[in-house]
């Protein structure tokens, strides 16, 4: 909405001008992202990367590309490039790092924060035909093997325990060298689950480079578009997500994943009533559809 240029700073004026002289030559789906931040920077500055991209009308990772071809790391440096020009880089910025002396409350605050930014950017982050299509490929394989290195290896074993008690036959793998030999052994029907906070973890990178070399499906659970797994994978959730300091970005990472395996169960459960009476049995909490 241009109306919004009636309450733009001087120092966002000026900076939007700088836009306009590096968005020349650009991609056409870019070319619209960039459109869209010169007439309402304000909405751009406060919206997650699937809205941009819904009112663009183009993809996710559109927006991801046209941030970068504006000379920014990516979508959350374009927000935070907006905040600073508006003069309120105090709501964009991470939290502060942990002090030694930080107090017992300070520290329950800071993850209680992580936490909660991380799961109100997968709500607008997660693209619901991407879960949709990791519904319909993991209702439909033979098998589904699941790996994540580091604090990921936690949410890829929790989507071990969801998958398996809704009948499907998941296996975890923990270490680099067997799964590496079981990408080589994936047949069509298979479906390989991969979780990476920054999409550029080696061992996993690894994995996902031999798995994509076979016709099983390979789903990413990751934060941004625009990185190596997300490139070689056939499906991605992508949670997004501020920045983070590097003591919480770990957690909040893993809760936003452990939601997408929450909603991956739950949508599996809701579109095969047989599967849930299985989870059921198995006692695993799901959604009441009472």
């Amino acid at each position: 909405m241009k109306g919004n240029y009636v309450f733009m700073s001087d120092s966002l004026a000026k900076w939007l001008g700088s836009v306009q002289a590096r968005a020349g030559g650009l991609a056409p789906s870019e070319a619209n992202v960039v459109q869209l931040l010169l007439e309402d920077p304000l909405f751009v500055g406060s919206a997650t990367t699937a809205q941009v991209a819904a009112r663009a009308g183009v993809s996710a990772p559109s927006v991801v590309r046209a941030a970068r071809a504006l000379g920014l790391g990516g979508f959350a440096d374009l927000k935070l490039e907006i905040a600073r020009a508006r003069g309120t880089t105090d709501f964009f910025d991470p939290s502060p790092a942990l002090g030694a002396d930080a107090t017992t409350r300070t520290i329950i605050d800071a993850s209680a924060r992580a936490g909660h930014d991380a799961l109100t950017a997968l709500s607008g982050a997660l693209d619901e035909a991407a879960l949709d299509a990791a519904v319909d490929s993991v209702l439909h394989a033979q098998q589904v093997i699941a790996f994540g290195a580091g604090p990921s290896a936690t949410v890829a074993a929790d989507a071990v325990f969801r998958l398996r008690a809704l009948g499907a036959r998941t296996t975890g793998i923990t270490d680099h060298e067997s799964a590496m030999i079981a990408m080589r052994l994936l047949r069509p029907d298979d479906v390989v689950v991969l979780v990476s906070s920054t999409g550029r973890t080696a061992t996993t990178l690894a994995v996902a480079d031999a798995a994509s070399s076979s016709d099983a499906t390979l789903i990413a659970i990751t934060n941004q578009y625009g990185t190596p797994l997300t490139d070689l994978a056939d499906v991605v959730l992508a949670v997004g997500g501020a920045p983070l300091s590097e003591q919480m970005a770990a957690a909040g990472s893993r809760i936003a994943h452990l939601a997408v395996v929450d909603a991956l169960g739950a949508a599996i459960a809701i579109r095969d009533p047989d599967r849930r009476r299985r989870a059921e049995y198995a006692g695993i909490d799901l959604p009441d559809l009472g």
